[in-house]
């Protein structure tokens, strides 16, 4: 339903619940529900509310305070959104084994990331929250503890479960672990509204701490001693950490759960794969484990069953993990053969030339450009204050490319922003590149200026870096910077760009 919002706060939950028509049995309704809905892209973002406002109610959370959590990464985005709206710093512990895509989203988001060594697993990232917290006196939310991440789903996703089903029976809830917020706080709900659903929990095969029937030692606190002796690294991140959760703990000990289903993590990943090319929905890799599960469900289950699976997340934040190993960024060649099966647009291929009667009838008019433009471009490039000019579009990633690489370097430059609005007034923008033409013969953006000496464009910089040329320029002009730096300036470019 269409409807304003107060804030994106709001539109937490109401996630929605859909069908699979082309993976599964076909004499079994296999439902999944989409948490990749929620603004932060995860199921995270309704426990991240939760436990937020549970403690703004219960005075533990002071306004301001800093709010610290130790996260795969989803977690975090949730808390990050959470505490950009509420005006609370974050601070966030992760281990560095988690996708790249993770931590510069909560940096997007405003929250800073502390890295933890991956041979500490996820205990270290708490342990190491847990610190900061006591060091620091910040408020540490607590997720594999804290009920309000139970209550959460307690009081929305389960509900929305039953609602959607409506008459229908709903014969299995399957769901994985990770904090075990969502299967506490959905079990105990189904239990009691819906007592002949099943519900069953997925964890990796290579790591079967739930199955294994060893109990976890835990601190008095409740937060875990150590690692579970059965735990081993898998595929599947934010999926099952290396010790039970509390939360997951009580679900086994109110006797809640009707099956553990082992999954291995190949199937994980083809089955995310095949959500997305089949199905049409992105989701990770944690998601394609708890469809493998479900689907292992229904292939024994009674003709007429529905099965609904939790995907917990979207795909965007595994770009950097196995599941897109095989995904590649160039054309492959089936694409080329398409590319080149007409003639024109494709790599390589020279420009169409112009009509034989323009070619006739026209002659190319010399370029000329208003005297202020050139008087501007002569002083600007000669300025003894910034020997380093660049002529640069706000929206062109090669200049941008140039701005990185000077960044890296820790060049001092000018940057002339051409289609700024500084420079929009009487075309005054468009009249320099036209002076830059006149002195240079080059149209192309961006342009770069040392002492006065025209360098060139982005790969000419690069070149001039790579060769030594450009560290001389620097020293003739008296220009400090960074000789230590050490990149290959070509690693700047956009990384978008097909080889030529």
């Amino acid at each position: 339903m269409n409807k304003l919002y107060d804030n994106i706060l709001d539109t937490i939950g109401n996630t929605p619940i859909v069908k699979l028509n082309k993976i599964g049995p076909k004499d079994v309704n296999v439902y999944v529900k989409v948490e990749s809905f929620n603004p932060g892209g995860s199921v995270k973002d309704r426990l991240a509310l939760s436990v937020i406002e549970a403690a703004e109610r219960d005075g533990t959370l002071k306004p301001g305070q800093t709010v610290i959590e130790a996260t795969s990464g989803n977690t975090g985005i949730g808390l990050a959104i959470v505490c950009a709206q509420k005006g609370y710093p974050l601070v966030v512990t992760m281990a560095e084994s988690f996708s790249v895509e993770r931590r510069r989203m909560m940096r997007f988001l405003g929250a800073r990331v502390v890295l933890t060594p991956a041979e500490l697993k996820g205990s270290g990232m708490l342990a190491k929250a847990t610190e900061l917290a006591e060091k620091h006196g910040w408020f540490l939310v607590r997720q594999f503890e804290n009920e309000a991440n139970a209550d959460a789903h307690t009081r929305t996703t389960a509900p929305e479960i039953l609602e959607a089903f409506g008459d229908r029976k709903l014969d299995y809830w399957v769901s994985g672990f990770g904090t075990g917020g969502t299967l506490k706080g959905v079990s105990r709900y189904l239990k009691e509204k819906s007592p002949d659903t099943r519900i069953i929990v997925c964890e990796p095969d290579n790591a079967q701490i739930l199955g294994s029937g060893i109990p976890q030692e835990r601190l008095a606190d409740g937060t875990p001693k150590e690692s579970h002796p059965l735990f081993r690294p898998h595929l599947m991140q934010g999926w099952t950490p290396d010790f039970i959760p509390k939360l997951t703990e009580d679900v086994v000990s109110a006797e809640l759960i009707d099956g553990i289903m082992p999954i291995d993590g190949n199937d994980a990943l083809r089955l995310s794969r095949e959500l997305a090319q089949r199905e049409g929905i992105f989701v990770g890799t944690s998601a394609g484990a708890t469809l493998a599960g479900a689907l292992a469900v229904a292939e024994q289950a009674e003709p007429g069953s529905n099965v609904l699976c939790m995907l917990p997340d979207t795909g965007e934040r595994y770009l950097s993990t196995p599941l897109f190993d095989d995904i590649p960024v160039e054309m492959d060649e089936e694409e080329q053969i398409i590319m080149r099966s007409t003639p024109n647009f494709c790599f390589g291929a020279p420009p169409p030339p112009p009509a034989a009667e323009q070619q006739e009838t026209q002659e190319a008019e010399p370029v000329d450009a208003p005297a202020d433009a050139l008087a501007f471009l002569e002083e600007a490039t000669h300025d003894d204050e910034n020997p380093v000019v660049l002529f640069a579009l706000e929206w062109c990633e090669f200049c941008w490319s140039v701005r990185k690489m000077f960044a890296h370097y820790e060049i001092p430059y000018r940057a002339v922003d051409l289609d700024s609005v500084a420079y929009q007034e009487g075309n005054r923008g468009g009249n320099i590149r036209k002076a830059i033409e006149v002195q240079t013969g080059l149209k192309t953006i961006p342009q770069i200026y040392v002492g006065g000496k025209h360098v060139g464009g982005a790969t000419d910089l690069f070149d001039a870096a790579k060769d030594g040329s450009m560290a001389r320029m620097l020293e003739e002009n008296n220009v400090a910077w960074n000789t230590s730096a050490d990149q290959d300036p070509y690693s700047f470019l956009p990384k978008w760009l097909h080889k030529r």
